[in-house]
């Protein structure tokens, strides 16, 4: 359908993008995606990124991702996680959901020991250093973490344990 201009009306497509989201949101909330998922998708998007030049991450098909470069806090070694990200203040989110599970994610514990990293995004490497939310921080955050991806709240429920959010600030390069 046209609109007067003779554009065409954006609200089938919005229509559809909703519904899209919202069966994802769903999909992605349940126990077997949590089984299925973890060993399948973070090897999709390392492989994507790199035969894209890191324009390409699968996830970001769902919500905003990153692929993030950490040194491992016990190996010394490179570690690279495809993960999503929440713009938020000027930086990016990102959430130690570890698809709900038990523990929280390696990642994590490298940015705690080593919180220098990369990010990448849409082709663009950027250092960053990642800051751990405190509770007062995480507090004012949940509402817009969970506004772009409602089933972080279920994966805090399935894990039963407090997840880690960590700021990503660049880092200048001066």
């Amino acid at each position: 359908m046209s609109n007067p201009t003779g554009a065409s009306d954006p609200k089938p497509a919005n229509v559809f993008t909703t519904w899209y989201r919202n069966l994802l949101h769903r999909i992605a909330a349940t126990n077997t995606f949590a089984r299925v998922a973890p060993p399948i998708l973070p090897t999709l998007d390392r492989f994507l990124h790199r035969i894209s030049g890191g324009r390409i991450l699968m996830a970001q098909m769902m919500l905003p991702s990153v692929l993030l470069t950490t040194t491992g806090a016990r190996s010394g070694q490179v570690r690279e996680s495809p993960l999503a990200s929440i713009p938020y203040r000027g930086n990016y989110l990102v959430i130690g959901s570890n698809w709900g599970g038990e523990k929280h994610p390696a990642w994590s514990y490298n940015l705690i020991a080593n919180p220098e990293a990369t990010m990448s995004l849409h082709g663009t490497t950027t250092k960053v250093r990642a800051e751990q939310l405190t509770t007062q921080e995480k507090a004012v955050a949940w509402p817009e973490i969970t506004k772009i991806w409602p089933p972080f709240d279920r994966y805090v429920e399935r894990s039963g344990r407090d997840l880690r959010v960590f700021r990503l600030v660049p880092v200048s390069s001066s």
